[in-house]
């Protein structure tokens, strides 16, 4: 893994525009094989775990190749081999089970091995379970893998037991493909989600209630071929631009955020006290987002006057959540910081400590944030999970000095070109391998 060696406390100028991440480009990436045929996808993200998605999907027979720096061609027509799935890959890739919902309707049975990707404590796979085994199919869990048998597909009434965004988009991309009506209820209906519907749509899919926690699905016998789909740009990817302009105190420009899946974020930003300006307001490529660029000027913080915390979309993002804990550290005041989602996630915050942060966690889940502190460099392991690690960066960049993250590869998991679009606006910093 690499090492990023930072000298921070620089003030950074400029402008970074925030792209399409990681999350809503695996969902399409998959959603893909539903289409059994060509599929472009525009505005894509290089982050690596885009690219080990598309290893896996290589691995099966799928043809891919890159038109440009930003748009992708697949091809999944030609008759799958899940018998040769890159099992490695499968490992480091937790969407990886994004297959199990993309694979309903062609495959009868396969093995999907058992994937990894940021260290948050148990993460159940019954939500996805539960979903599918309404449609037809049938998951038996091993050591290393799970055995999976598709039923010809049927239409479902379906309650999701837990709103989440994986688990919403594999009982999607089930029911579109499912003879009948399918109805999912208590759906998650963040950007991903919608994407992924936008784009199915696109092929042929017939979905009503986008947007919302109630979808009516009607099945299609096939999907068609997609031209070109253009991926919205990634809320969280600006979030955390966002969150490097304010802790450095910079004025800095985030371009092409979309504002929709910011809104509560920005309004918790406006309470403390931050300055900023939503300019050049637009739809996004695809016509289905509003987007803008959001201009921070800096500003005097105080604290939260309750806690944060983050919920299901139209909460805040549940991923943005550790982004506001190096802003809170240069806030006055203490906030109290509740991170229920994930059974370890808030622990990570202590490593924060390392670089003068006045972190105190209550128990696994809450922590209290007090500022502001002035940060310092010092030598941090980045935590086994991209966001926590992504705070520590900022830090980082924000601390006067020299401070080095090692096992960094983690950050680089979710954040395309992190280090040349950290350098265009000024800051210094450099990979060690």
């Amino acid at each position: 893994m690499s090492t990023f060696v930072i000298h921070g406390g620089r003030k950074l100028r400029g402008a970074i525009e925030a792209g399409s991440g990681k999350n809503a480009p695996l969902a399409l990436i998959c959603a893909s094989l539903l289409v059994k045929g060509k599929v472009v996808l525009g505005d894509m993200s290089h982050a690596e775990e885009i690219e080990r998605m598309l290893q896996i999907l290589g691995s099966i027979g799928v043809r891919y190749s890159w038109r440009d720096s930003k748009t992708v061609a697949l091809d999944t027509s030609a008759q799958l081999r899940l018998n040769q799935i890159d099992k490695k890959t499968c490992a480091a890739t937790r969407v990886v089970l994004l297959l199990l919902g993309a694979l309903a309707a062609r495959e009868r049975r396969y093995r999907l091995y058992k994937s990894g990707g940021c260290k948050l404590g148990q993460r159940t796979v019954r939500p996805h379970l539960f979903a599918l085994q309404k449609f037809g199919v049938t998951v038996k869990s091993y050591a290393k893998y799970y055995e999976v048998t598709n039923k010809p597909l049927r239409a479902a009434g379906v309650v999701m037991y837990e709103s989440g965004d994986t688990a919403t988009e594999n009982a999607i991309m089930a029911a579109a493909l499912a003879p009948g009506v399918t109805t999912i209820r208590y759906a998650s209906a963040n950007y991903m989600v919608q994407d992924l519907c936008y784009f199915l749509a696109a092929a042929g899919a017939k979905i009503q209630g986008i947007g919302t926690t109630t979808l009516t699905i009607t099945g299609v016998k096939r999907l068609k071929p997609v031209s070109l789909y253009r991926v919205a740009p990634d809320p969280v990817d600006a979030m955390a631009w966002v969150a490097l302009a304010i802790t450095t105190k910079s004025a800095l420009t985030i371009k092409n955020c979309s504002l929709d899946f910011l809104d509560l974020e920005l309004e918790h930003l406006l309470i403390m006290g931050q300055k900023f300006q939503i300019e050049n307001r637009r739809r996004s490529p695809s016509g289905h987002f509003p987007v803008g660029d959001i201009q921070i000027t800096p500003s005097r913080l105080r604290a939260l006057p309750d806690k944060l915390h983050g919920r299901p979309y139209p909460g805040l993002n549940i991923d943005n959540v550790p982004l506001f804990i190096p802003i809170l550290t240069q806030a006055r005041g203490t906030t109290l910081v509740h991170d229920w989602i994930y059974e370890n996630r808030a622990v990570y915050y202590l490593e924060l400590q390392k670089l003068g942060a006045n972190v105190l966690l209550l128990d696994p889940h809450r922590a209290l944030i007090a500022g502001p502190t002035t940060l310092r460099a010092n030598d941090v392991v980045c935590p086994p999970a991209l966001r926590p690690g992504m705070a520590i960066l900022i830090a980082m960049l924000a601390a006067k000095g020299r401070s080095t993250l090692r096992s960094a590869g983690m950050v680089e998991r979710g954040y395309e070109e992190l280090i040349p679009r950290l350098q265009k606006v000024g800051a210094r910093i450099e990979r060690v391998d």
